[in-house]
Order: C-alpha cells, then sequence, then structure tokens
C-alpha cells in the first residue's frame, strides 16, 4: 500500500470529507481542542467510521510538515496521479471545457491560490508540466481550501506539447497571458463557444518561448500607473473572472 498523503486545515480535510470521504484513513485532532469548527469537522467523519486519534500540537506539525495545521490532520489514500489521457477525457467529456494551464508556476503557496480561484471559476481541470513545477503538496492543499477536490489537477511531461495536442484534436484556443504587441485587453479577447486554456507563466520569468509558440492568442490585464506585473495567482483571478463572465451571459 502506498504512503498515505497528509492533508491539513479546516477547509481542506471538511472538502474532503465532503466530496472523498472514503479516502480518509485516520483524522488527528489537537489534543483538548473542542470548538465548533472541530465538532463539524467530526461530525462530517462520523457516518463513515474514520478512526479519529487526539495528538499533541508538535505531532500534528509532524503530519502537516509545518506549523499552520489549524489542529486537524487527516491521513489520506493518495490519489491516482493525473496525465494527458485524463485531460483528453475531460474535453471528450465538455467540448467547451474551460482549461488552466500554468507554465513553471514554482510556488506552492501560488498553486495553491490558483487552484482555489480555478474551483471557484468553473474551470474544468488545471494542467502543469511534471518538471520544474509545484505539485499538489499539503501546503498547496491548504492555501486552495477544498479547491483541490474540485478541479482535475493534470501533470504532463511536456506542456507546450501537450497545449499542441489539445488544439490539434479538440480544438481547444490557447490564450497566453502576456504583454506583446499582439496581445488584447482581457476583456476583448472571446472566451466563448469553445473549449479555452487560459496560460499563465511564472511572474518571474512570464511565458517561456516554447510555451508562447503554442498561444493562439496573448491578452493582458490593463492596470493604472506604473505597474507592469501581478502576483501569479491575482491575475489567474482576474483573467478567470473574465472567462468565467463572459461564458456566463
Amino acid at each position: 500500500m502506498a504512503k498515505p498523503e497528509y492533508y491539513y486545515g479546516v477547509h481542506s480535510v471538511e472538502s474532503l470529507l465532503e466530496l472523498e470521504p472514503e479516502r480518509v484513513l485516520t483524522l488527528f485532532t489537537l489534543k483538548g481542542r473542542d470548538d465548533q469548527r472541530l465538532k463539524n469537522v467530526l461530525a462530517l467523519a462520523e457516518p463513515f467510521g474514520i478512526s479519529v486519534q487526539q495528538a499533541s500540537r508538535d505531532k500534528l506539525e509532524k503530519l502537516a510538515g509545518q506549523p499552520f495545521h489549524q489542529g486537524v490532520v487527516a491521513a489520506v489514500r493518495p490519489h491516482p496521479v493525473l496525465n494527458e489521457q485524463d485531460l483528453d477525457a475531460v474535453l471528450k467529456q465538455n467540448p467547451q471545457a474551460l482549461l488552466l494551464a500554468l507554465d513553471q508556476v514554482t510556488d506552492p503557496h501560488n498553486l495553491g491560490a490558483c487552484i482555489r480561484t480555478a474551483a471557484a471559476m468553473g474551470v474544468e481541470a488545471v494542467v502543469v508540466s511534471r518538471d520544474r513545477s509545484a505539485s499538489l503538496t499539503p501546503t498547496a492543499r491548504k492555501v486552495a481550501a477544498g479547491g483541490a477536490e474540485k478541479v482535475k489537477f493534470i501533470q504532463v511531461t511536456n506542456l507546450a506539447r501537450t497545449l499542441g495536442h489539445i488544439k490539434d484534436e479538440f480544438n481547444v484556443r490557447v490564450v497566453g497571458t502576456m504583454l506583446d504587441e499582439k496581445a488584447l485587453a482581457v476583456d476583448k479577447f472571446d472566451f466563448t463557444g469553445t473549449a479555452v486554456c487560459v496560460v499563465m507563466g511564472a511572474e518571474d520569468t512570464g511565458l517561456r518561448p516554447i510555451t508562447q509558440s503554442q498561444c493562439d492568442q496573448t491578452v493582458y490585464i490593463p492596470m493604472a500607473g506604473n505597474l507592469q506585473s501581478l502576483n501569479v495567482s491575482v491575475a489567474t483571478g482576474m483573467a478567470l473572472y473574465e472567462a468565467c463572465r463572459q461564458r456566463n451571459l
């Protein structure tokens, strides 16, 4: 049996118990804690007979890997890693899917924030490269605040090649966010009608040239003053909001 993963934080554990309770092996709760938020978590776990163990703060910190665990950690059966074939299945099931691709975003906090926004904006899948990108660590899951259980997280061998594949096979329009001479203001691009993949680059380097080559259109977020860039998770939220707004009109 594969080693369990550890989810921590109230929102992350609650979402897991609501959506995939069969994966939860054991709940570890802070010894002496007895507040309403914890009672809500325990109430979700009770119908499934999930083992609950009280633990010291030190043990919870060791399980979570850091001190900000909010007094609850879940030991969980690992989720199967999703790949290119799973992305194909998403697009076969929903030919008008909204996707988010992240090009070498390496900070798990940024990844978690992007996933949280993606879940809120109706994104079907978040696509990253297997190498040189953040993975779905416990920290990323906590920041995602339950979003990681609502959006498919897909790791691919070569992001640019995958973007080319979904364009050719599924007519997905690939929209890169960067400021160049051909870029449109994000609200001027038509996100409706077909499947769309919004591609965000790392905030320090932006989209790599090989990723840019797969973009059908580039867009930018108009900003006042001398600001030229935003945190990638903030920019992702703004771009996805515009896409969601148009697609839900």
